[in-house]
């Protein structure tokens, strides 16, 4: 078995969490970020899909999903950053009987309001939200999801039928939105009773009706708590942006060399900038032109631009999943992912620049990063007048140039 090794992490520092196929990574630096220490495996031979760090009320408290095929999905938790691991003797995270249906995996583990710091949520296969009201003692599921009409004509995707994205609204605490593969986008505006799809403009371009009402294959929505009602959506074909908390959405993939793509993040204190890593096709699943490019958008969608200093731009065939992408909130805040064939990416200049962090661990499903002694929200911060004037400048030249649209799913389906 290979040796574990620890860190530990003070205020002020950034730690980077990495779940992999075969156990999870814990990653510290201080406010540099330049050099890396690297602490793990956890888990050891066990797919770690989720991962999250929870520091509301002081807490220092990592969680992970450790799954096991042939024993089933726990979560384990460590409040010294791995040294020592609490693994519950019983199964928590459970379906009740009367459903039967069997956890298979936690794709999701989502943190609670500020105002709520006991409150955790998970997101599994089959998909299904449960939740916790005891800082992950217990857990039960989310019954209005659960016992939701849809359910019986909900088809897995590739990778399982996961409820991956688990939003809570950072105003309104009877709203949340999830998304589902390959069900979509669904919201609930009263706690979570009641469950309404929420996909109008989202195409599914495997379904002879492109426009369902639910169907789509989802992979990735990102939310600031600046603007709540404003939400992005990567998709299996497709970038969109919603104005309207997902009533409906709107088309932006301007300027991308393919809208297919699977992580997508949100910059934590501009509301306007989101990143992205495309990849080429549903059936040739690496980057475009085997170039590693992170996209930005610094004018929510309008255009966005390639982060490549520091990339390879040769033979990078390379996949980064749903969860395979972070950002820290530190300023300038730190952007980071992982590869599937075990590369870590991180830079600590919102992506001008990147530097290869880590490399040879097994294939990369989960990416987390926080900074320590943040208090666990990630609250929008005032830019300073010099940098905010330096974005409206690339705004407004963006908007001067013409949009150039490259998707190309769309003009394999016309050709088909």
């Amino acid at each position: 078995m290979p040796r574990v090794q620890h860190v530990s992490a003070k205020k002020g520092d950034v730690i980077v969490l990495v779940g992999t196929m075969k156990g999870a990574f814990v990653l510290r630096s201080n406010a540099a970020r330049k050099k890396w220490d690297v602490g793990g495996p956890y888990s050891i031979g066990s797919p770690v899909y989720a991962m999250a760090f929870d520091q509301r009320q002081g807490r220092h408290r990592l969680w992970w999903a450790q799954q096991s095929f042939r024993w089933g999905t726990v979560l384990c938790s460590s409040d010294d950053y791995g040294k020592t691991i609490t693994e519950p003797e019983a199964y928590s995270v459970k379906f009740p009987e009367e459903s039967k249906l069997a956890l298979k995996n936690i794709w999701q583990i989502c943190l609670g309001r500020a105002d709520d710091p006991d409150t955790l949520y998970c997101g599994v296969e089959p998909a299904a939200l449960f939740e916790s009201h005891d800082g992950g003692k217990t857990w039960s599921p989310v019954k209005g999801l659960l016992d939701h009409p849809h359910r019986d004509r909900w088809v897995p995707g590739g990778g399982g039928m996961c409820l991956h994205t688990i939003l809570p609204d950072p105003v309104n605490p009877r709203r949340m939105v999830i998304a589902i593969s390959t069900a979509g986008t669904y919201r609930s505006d009263d706690g979570g009773t009641t469950w309404q799809a929420r996909n109008q403009g989202v195409r599914a371009e495997f379904l002879p009706d492109k426009y369902p009402e639910f169907g789509q294959c989802v992979h990735k929505i990102v939310q600031h708590p600046a603007q709540p009602q404003r939400l992005f959506l990567q998709n299996h074909w497709g970038l969109y942006r919603s104005d309207d908390g997902g009533n409906s959405w709107k088309d932006i993939a301007n300027g991308v060399p393919s809208d297919f793509g699977f992580c997508m993040v949100m910059h934590p204190h501009d509301p306007d900038t989101v990143y992205i890593v495309p990849i080429e096709s549903d059936e040739y699943r690496c980057t475009p032109e085997g170039k590693m490019r992170v996209y930005r958008t610094h004018n929510a969608g309008a255009s966005w631009e390639p982060l490549t200093r520091g990339l390879p731009q040769k033979n990078a065939l390379e996949t980064v999943l749903r969860d395979s992408m972070a950002t820290d909130a530190a300023d300038p805040t730190g952007i980071y992912f992982g590869t599937r064939s075990g590369k870590v990416y991180g830079s600590s200049d919102e992506g001008k620049s990147w530097q290869t962090i880590l490399e040879g661990l097994p294939a990369v499903v989960c990416v987390r990063a926080a900074l320590v002694g943040d208090g666990g929200t990630s609250s929008p911060r005032r830019r300073g007048g010099a940098e905010k004037e330096k974005i409206q400048k690339k705004r407004s030249a963006s908007r001067r140039a013409p949009a150039k649209r490259q998707t190309k799913g769309r003009a394999r389906a016309a050709k088909r």
